[in-house]
């Protein structure tokens, strides 16, 4: 099954402020939780639709990760923690754009990691660590990993131009099956980086630190 991997950017503290926060939240996290809950009800009801079954609703998992933990014993509650936090991501980051779609991401990314790392492209911007990342490490709590899905994955802004100017720095030694498409991401991750440069330049409300990745089936 092929997976889609999509991007947005955020601040990555506006995402955490929501985590362990419920019942102490301003009228604007408020706000945006109302967006999230509405979010996390109908991504619920198309599972349901497609007839999967976390062992926990998402709506669920999402009032868990309010209240500051993560403690469902249920054998797949992770998928729908990490849907649930998907859902606070999104309503605090950018609209989505697609990085692409694979039918093995985490297959592919790793042998691209390893053309890269052949190459001498730094440990840091190798491009498998950022998508498969998990969610902030700063999470107060733990957080179960789900095997299948959805992932979350993570590239601090301030990187974006690092990665892509190595990346096409070594676009013309790098075996040819991988060419096109580290060249794509190297474009898109310019842009991102324009756009940070220009807004935290330019923008005073501006705080966004963070590419989130997101990979669903």
């Amino acid at each position: 099954m092929s997976r889609i991997i999509s991007y947005s950017t955020a601040d990555k503290a506006d995402v955490l402020g929501f985590l362990g926060a419920a019942g102490n939240l301003t009228s604007d996290q408020q706000r945006i939780l109302d967006r999230v809950r509405d979010r996390a009800q109908r991504s619920q009801r198309e599972l349901d639709r497609q007839g999967v079954d976390w062992g926990l609703s998402v709506p669920d998992a999402l009032e868990h990760l309010l209240a500051g933990h993560a403690s469902s014993n249920a054998e797949y509650a992770a998928g729908a923690y990490y849907q649930a936090l998907q859902h606070i991501i999104d309503c605090n980051a950018s609209d989505p754009f697609e990085l692409g779609v694979y039918s093995k991401p985490s297959t592919f990314f790793g042998l691209v990691d390893e053309e890269l790392r052949r190459l001498d492209v730094s440990a840091d911007l190798l491009l498998h660590e950022h998508l498969f990342s998990g969610p902030p490490k700063e999470i107060p709590f733990p957080i179960p990993r789900p095997v299948d899905g959805p992932h979350i994955g993570m590239l601090p802004l301030a990187k974006a131009k690092p990665a892509a100017d190595a990346y096409r720095a070594v676009l013309d030694r790098m075996e040819e099956g991988f060419r096109y498409d580290v060249q794509e991401i190297a474009e898109k991750l310019e842009a991102e980086h324009d756009e940070w440069e220009y807004a935290t330049k330019n923008i005073d409300w501006y705080t966004q630190d963070t590419l989130f990745f997101s990979i669903t089936g």
